[in-house]
């Protein structure tokens, strides 16, 4: 795809793919086992949902993934390279926004800065940018004093704007109301019909009903099944993952 002014989306096929997870372990300070054994591979797609209660090691997961962490055992690859070496190509936005004391523009404008694009073209990125995630008209307003849902929004834009092969998102609506939930919903849609590879956690199933699709079920470290979305939503094979997504408790 050649370069348009002002595009987000990135050129040609996901070269960091597959991902690759073997045997991945992780324990944390206080010696507990946070991921236990840990195995897949994601090919091309679009939007894999790592899907899981709270405390199943989701976030822990995809620190891993974008080298964040370092496991305590196994291994993790990106078309062969490691999380460290692939780290530049990917975006990862976290579950509180992490927002510079600037404009909302000018978040924009620094990222762009930072990866070396050119001043000449910064306008026109930056433009493509807040009209995508439909902050244009907050583009003056400073960062910090926008909505939960607007600063979501405008970490997913930022990341976007970077043009990354794949895109990470941890928890990305979980403290947001329905409204704000439905407009994040819809940038990710966006991001990845652009091109980029979506990888994003959740707890909640209906967010994962819309957006998945395929599926990785996460429970107390262990990764109890992976499926496209389809067939897991019409019967996980594992009843623990049975169980959740009928709304129990499980243990």
């Amino acid at each position: 795809m050649a370069e348009v002014e002002g595009s987000l989306e990135p050129a040609g096929a996901c070269p960091l793919l597959p991902l690759v997870t073997d045997g991945l372990c992780f324990t944390g300070g206080d010696r507990r086992l946070i991921l236990d054994g840990v195995s897949f591979r994601l090919d091309d797609g679009f939007r894999t949902v790592i899907l899981g209660p709270n405390g199943a090691g989701k976030s822990v997961l995809l620190r891993l993934c974008h080298g964040l962490l370092r496991p305590t055992a196994g291994q993790i690859t990106w078309g062969g390279l490691s999380p460290a070496a692939a780290a530049s190509r990917q975006g990862m936005v976290f579950q509180r926004p992490v927002l510079l004391r600037r404009s909302v523009r000018a978040n924009i404008e620094h990222v762009l800065a930072i990866k070396g694009v050119r001043a000449g073209e910064r306008g026109a990125r930056v433009r493509a940018a807040l009209e995508r995630a439909g902050l244009a008209r907050l583009a003056d307003r400073p960062a910090r004093m926008l909505s939960g849902g607007e600063q979501q929004r405008l970490s997913i834009a930022r990341a976007w704007v970077m043009e990354p092969e794949v895109l990470l998102l941890d928890e990305p609506s979980s403290s947001l109301d329905p409204a704000a939930t439905r407009a994040v919903e819809d940038l990710v849609r966006e991001v990845a019909a652009g091109g980029a590879r979506v990888i994003m956690t959740t707890h909640d199933i209906g967010q994962a009903r819309r957006l998945a699709d395929d599926v990785l079920f996460l429970h107390r470290g262990h990764l109890l099944e992976h499926s496209p979305a389809s067939s897991f939503f019409a019967g996980p094979a594992h009843p623990a993952a049975a169980r959740f997504i009928q709304g129990d408790l499980i243990d």
